[in-house]
């Protein structure tokens, strides 16, 4: 009685609603992790290429990154005011908008991890007989693979936020149950829907995390390397050092 009464008190937790809602979020869920993942999706397709041409031409390279910073800067509801007369009220507005707000993540990760690769890795690759695209897709692409993935992460990130802006047309995902609490004044609505919306953030960080642990094995022994020598360090330096002390 208590948990329907939660509902008429319109507390912030209530039981009731989570039992009487759960298809209405299961609903905003999916379409919200669909979004995500799309405009992500299409983020990396795009901006994979840009980072290309901005590496191999440098008279690229400033309008590139210029382009993206500026449609990152734009605000959201003028971005999709822009791209409404192309795309009208559908979900193609919201997620078109989410991939340009990628787009400046993703093209200087890329670009930061393929400038990060050493010389020696490709001269050496060269020697071997590699080809420009033999050396892209098997030298070049893993060892810029942390920086890559790190950009995909941030990405994802920010979209599962960003995607609740897509409720000002109806396709936000959680973000349109957030904005019909806050319009009804509907508390457990507004909680429940903003605690799915973090939970998601966290699981999807956590998710491209693995790949990136899974993807890049070799970070993992350097840094098992890297501490090992400043652990042994440590202890040359303690054995060095206590014989002054006992003299």
């Amino acid at each position: 009685m208590s948990e329907q009464n939660c509902l008429v008190a319109n507390d912030w937790v209530c039981g009731e609603y989570l039992r009487t809602r759960s298809q209405e979020l299961v609903d905003a869920t999916v379409q919200h992790v669909g979004i995500t993942v799309a405009s992500v999706a299409i983020g990396v397709l795009i901006a994979f290429p840009l980072a290309l041409l901005a590496r191999h031409r440098r008279a690229f390279a400033g309008p590139v990154l210029g382009l993206t910073t500026v449609f990152y800067s734009i605000p959201s509801l003028a971005m999709f005011s822009l791209l409404l007369p192309l795309f009208g009220l559908s979900v193609s507005l919201v997620v078109t908008g989410l991939v340009l707000y990628s787009l400046t993540i993703l093209v200087r990760n890329i670009l930061a991890g393929l400038q990060a690769v050493p010389d020696e890795a490709r001269e050496a690759a060269r020697g071997m007989g590699y080809g420009p695209v033999r050396l892209l897709w098997e030298v070049e692409l893993p060892l810029a693979l942390p920086a890559l993935l790190a950009g995909v992460r941030i990405a994802t990130v920010s979209t599962v936020a960003l995607t609740t802006v897509g409720a000002i047309v109806d396709y936000g995902g959680l973000g349109t149950l957030i904005l019909d609490g806050l319009d009804s004044d509907f508390k457990a609505q507004v909680l429940t829907a903003s605690v799915l919306c973090v939970l998601l953030a966290i699981l999807a960080d956590l998710l491209l995390l693995g790949v990136q642990r899974w993807l890049t094995p070799w970070t993992r022994v350097s840094v098992r390397k890297s501490r090992g020598v400043r652990i042994r360090a440590t202890a040359d330096a303690v054995e060095t050092r206590t014989p002054e002390k006992v003299a």
